[in-house]
C-alpha cells in the first residue's frame, strides 16, 4: 500500500489513496536544473503522455505536477532592478519549456 523512494538524497513515501485521492497542480515536484540540455531531458521524458503547461510546468502521464525550472531563474526574477525581473517574468510567461538563453536575453534586455 506504499512505496518508498529516493529523488537526489531525498527521501520520499508514496501511499495508495484509492480513487478519491488524486494529484492536482498544489503539490508538485520542483526540479532546479543548471542547464537547458538538463531542462530539455528532463522537459521531453516527463511530458511524454502527460500535458505541458506555462512557465515550466507540465503534467506527467499519471497527472503528476512538476516545475522544470533553471537555477538561474529565482535570481534574475528578484534582481533588484525591477525592469529586469519585469522583463524575465514576461518572457517566461510566454515559454512553455523554459529556455535559460531566451531569459537572459531578456534579463539583459536584449531583443
Amino acid at each position: 500500500m506504499s512505496a518508498t523512494f529516493q529523488l537526489e538524497g531525498q527521501t520520499f513515501i508514496a501511499f495508495n489513496g484509492g480513487p478519491q485521492f488524486t494529484f492536482s497542480p498544489a503539490i508538485s515536484l520542483f526540479v532546479s536544473c543548471a542547464t537547458q540540455e538538463e531542462i530539455d531531458e528532463l522537459w521531453d521524458t516527463l511530458s511524454v503522455g502527460g500535458e505541458k503547461q506555462r512557465c515550466g510546468w507540465l503534467k506527467d502521464q499519471f497527472g503528476v505536477s512538476w516545475q522544470i525550472i533553471p537555477s538561474i531563474l529565482g535570481e534574475m526574477l528578484f534582481d533588484e532592478d525591477d525592469e529586469k525581473s519585469n522583463r524575465v517574468m514576461q518572457a517566461m510567461l510566454q515559454m512553455e519549456r523554459l529556455d535559460i538563453a531566451g531569459l537572459r536575453r531578456a534579463y539583459e534586455g536584449q531583443h
